[in-house]
């Protein structure tokens, strides 16, 4: 397990404590599964890794109180100063064989294959006062994806545990989030909000600074879509979960140490994250020198009657990555020279390069029973991917509905279509025989990736949830040589 590290960061914790006369403490993601009321307008189903603006409704649902049922297996206070609650998420997933002219070091295995991943977490909260919150939360996952864990830049399961430069990880549990949540009044009106396991005001200012400063992921509070960011009770994929082409600031588990300003009002948000790189791609290992290594976030976010006048959101986003990288045209480059006997990125990385990219992000309800979202991202893909993905392109389009049309009010279905794809030195480096730190096939026959992802979700008693989903997945790691494969997958979830 990684230690926490201190950072600059903290200090202006403090100063923000200080200013507001309170005192720094000195020590995503599973659903917030809502009753039936919550399904009354699409938008009112609260974000599985919350963003920090509350959702939109049309018309206003009915603030959460501690009337409202919430499916878990056990009840939570409303207004206790402290949170503690729970999850456990199994997926069983598997493919049949599929065509492959060829494979290499990071395809993935086109024979018959089944695999099985469980993750565990434990979230705690606890107000010090009504404007300072701190949050730990354990974790424990284990279990293989298929292929083990390569092969697709979409890959089938966010829950699957990846190797870190072919290390697997430790299955012991680990500290996942450790951070203090501020929130600097800026206006003497309230509104309320949805607690859970990242949020515990149940009002807050109309308008608000807030402060988070320590460990979690960048994912649970930047590209946030109602519909398209829970991986526990509804898609599974990775570029359906978020954008693919956000390579956001993160160990091989996920999680990051950094800081997160925001600044909110009632109808739009802004929000910046300086936050650590790893220091090798697809690293264990943060680099906490923040003159050399960094990551950049930038996100707007603007919510209203943006269609029809039915609710909506849409989130503009860019990053600027800073890191030990490699360029893939440096790694060609000294392959046809005859330097390397293959293009190597990793002989290629130099301090101080960078990658950046941007993000558009929405969701609209189209009609009190269904809702549509989708994604676009792009980032320069000359340098490597380093975090998150092999992915330099990428559109993602999908559909939701929520149960209470059949009947169901806590059930949900859905489905998204994805077609991901990468710059032209990146096609070619693994053209000719390069690897990335998920794709490789030896060779490649470039096509862009593309995915089909359905879902339905069952809720079968308090916090229990069952769940069927299929992928299907042409050009598999952009290549037209393999595939296409078929992927269905059970899943089990439980909230406590």
């Amino acid at each position: 397990m990684r230690h926490l590290r201190l950072f600059p960061a903290l200090a202006l914790a403090a100063a923000c404590l200080a200013a507001t006369g309170q005192k720094l403490p000195s020590a995503p993601p599973p659903a917030w599964t809502p009753g039936p009321s919550a399904f009354a307008d699409p938008l009112s189903n609260p974000r599985p890794r919350p963003a920090q603006e509350p959702p939109v409704q049309e018309p206003p649902a009915p603030a959460l109180s501690p009337s409202q049922p919430i499916l878990t297996m056990f009840p939570h206070s409303m207004t206790a100063r402290y949170w503690i609650s729970g999850q456990a998420n199994v997926i069983l997933q598997g493919h049949l064989a599929f065509p492959a002219k060829y494979s290499g070091p990071n395809s993935l295995t086109d024979w018959a294959q089944s695999a099985t991943t469980h993750v565990l977490t434990l979230y705690t909260g606890y107000e010090l006062t009504p404007t300072t919150e701190i949050f730990l939360d354990l974790e424990n996952a284990t279990g293989d994806g298929i292929g083990n864990g390569n092969g697709l830049a979409g890959y089938s399961n966010l829950d699957a545990v990846r190797t870190a430069q072919g290390v697997v990880l430790s299955r012991a549990p680990y500290v996942a989030r450790f951070m203090l949540r501020q929130v600097i009044p800026l206006s003497h009106d309230r509104v309320d909000a949805d607690r859970d396991e990242l949020h515990l005001a149940t009002r807050l200012p109309a308008r608000r600074i807030e402060l988070r400063v320590g460990k979690f992921s960048l994912a649970d509070f930047f590209d946030v879509n109602t519909w398209g960011s829970d991986s526990h009770l509804q898609f599974m994929n990775w570029t359906v979960d978020n954008n693919g082409a956000y390579d956001y600031a993160a160990d091989t588990r996920g999680y990051t140490d950094g800081a997160i300003v925001s600044y909110d009002a009632r109808a739009w948000t802004v929000r910046f994250a300086e936050a650590l790189m790893p220091k090798a791609a697809n690293g264990r290992f943060l680099d906490a020198d923040l003159a050399r290594a960094r990551a950049d976030n930038l996100e707007f976010v603007d919510r209203g009657n943006l269609i029809g006048h039915r609710s909506g959101v849409l989130r503009v986003l860019g990053y600027l990555n800073h890191a030990d990288m490699g360029n893939y045209q440096d790694a060609i480059n000294a392959y046809l020279a005859a330097r390397t006997p293959t293009p190597n990125i990793v002989a290629t990385r130099r301090q101080g390069r960078h990658r950046y990219g941007f993000g558009l992000n929405f969701e609209q309800a189209i009609t009190p029973r269904l809702g549509a979202f989708g994604r676009l991202g792009w980032s320069d893909g000359r340098n490597e991917s380093f975090c998150y993905t092999e992915d330099d392109r990428t559109i993602e389009l999908g559909a939701f509905a929520p149960g209470a049309s059949w009947h169901r009010p806590a059930d949900r279905a859905g489905v998204a279509f994805v077609m991901n794809g990468i710059a032209g030195a990146h096609q070619r480096y693994l053209a000719l025989g390069g690897l990335g730190f998920l794709l490789g096939d030896g060779h490649l026959t470039y096509g862009h990736e593309k995915i089909v992802e359905s879902f339905y979700t069952a809720h079968l008693w308090r916090g229990l949830f069952a769940s069927y989903d299929f992928q299907r997945i042409v050009d598999p790691g952009y290549n037209q040589a393999r595939g296409p494969v078929a992927i269905s997958s059970g899943r089990l979830h439980v909230d406590f």
